[in-house]
């Protein structure tokens, strides 16, 4: 029986760049997390340690803020494709590449009415992402968001599963449902608008969210990932991950005081974990494109 190297990959993890556009004296920003890994011939670095084909993770954390110099960012897809395209076409013994980007959401802070020119506020903890695999002459686009935290203070039920002796929780017809969104699409192609593209699919997921009425968040979460494939073609397959934000109705008897539904103890741990992928039945599954990704 021999022993052998199996897949790996390498790179620069979490790269944190802000750039400033400064054209014209209304400024715009962006705020991104960069990760980088590259794939190929790389068998005698981790057997004999010759790093003939070993591009410096440093040199790779160097190329992403020279690369945000020479051309505008734009869109984050943009940006990791053409980073991942610039790993395999120039380095040596390189045939693949795997970009990730998170990118943090500033807004305008509002004066008088009118967002200023220079000065921004950011106000949460939602981040879009994407996940560009280089994979010889093929590109993989996944993108997406996560951390959007989401609440219905009412059109929520749960009951009618299996019980025993271990069961405590009451059924309800009415109560909370929470939770902070992770969500990523696979994109069918690279000939995409991708702002317009991400900001409708988010829009499709948020009214989707907001107006089923819904009887399990396995509900909700199937719901919103349909939606989204059937206003965009341009989509293959979602994958949702939903933490259920617990909020727990406080017995008030205790002080003479009844409770309607109206006061709530927001849990934070343990929490039900709902995930499911929603396809297309017709789509041919990519598995470069999610390798080494959450499942989720």
């Amino acid at each position: 029986m021999g022993i052998v190297m199996g897949r790996n990959q390498y790179g620069k993890a979490e790269v944190r760049i802000f750039a400033v556009n400064r054209d014209n004296p209304r400024h715009t920003i962006k705020d991104l997390s960069v990760s980088t890994s590259l794939r190929g011939d790389l068998d005698a670095v981790h057997l004999t340690g010759d790093n003939s084909h070993c591009l410096p993770t440093d040199t790779q954390k160097n190329t992403v803020f020279a690369f945000a110099k020479e051309a505008p960012i734009g869109e984050i897809e943009s940006f990791a494709l053409r980073l991942g395209k610039h790993f395999v076409g120039t380095a040596d013994g390189i045939t693949g590449a795997r970009i990730l980007i998170d990118e943090y959401s500033w807004r305008r802070i509002p004066v008088g009415g009118t967002g200023h020119d220079h000065s921004f506020a950011r106000s949460t903890d939602e981040k879009r992402t994407t996940a560009v695999t280089i994979d010889g002459d093929r590109a993989h686009v996944v993108s997406g968001l996560k951390d959007l935290m989401v609440l219905k203070s009412t059109g929520s039920e749960f009951w009618g599963y299996p019980k025993d002796k271990y069961t405590t929780l009451a059924e309800t017809n009415e109560r909370i449902l929470a939770t902070a969104v992770t969500a990523r699409w696979r994109y069918r192609h690279p000939d995409v608008d991708w702002g317009k593209s991400f900001e409708s699919i988010r829009a499709t997921m948020l009214e989707t969210f907001a107006t089923t009425h819904s009887l399990a968040l396995q509900q909700s979460l199937y719901e919103m990932g349909k939606a989204a494939l059937d206003k965009h073609p341009e989509i293959a397959e979602v994958r949702l991950s939903l933490p259920n934000k617990h909020h727990f109705l406080v017995d008030l008897e205790f002080c003479g005081l009844e409770n309607n539904n109206e006061v709530f103890f927001a849990a934070d741990r343990p929490y039900g974990l709902i995930e499911g992928v929603v396809t297309r039945d017709d789509v041919e599954e990519a598995p470069q494109a999610w390798y080494s990704l959450p499942e989720f």
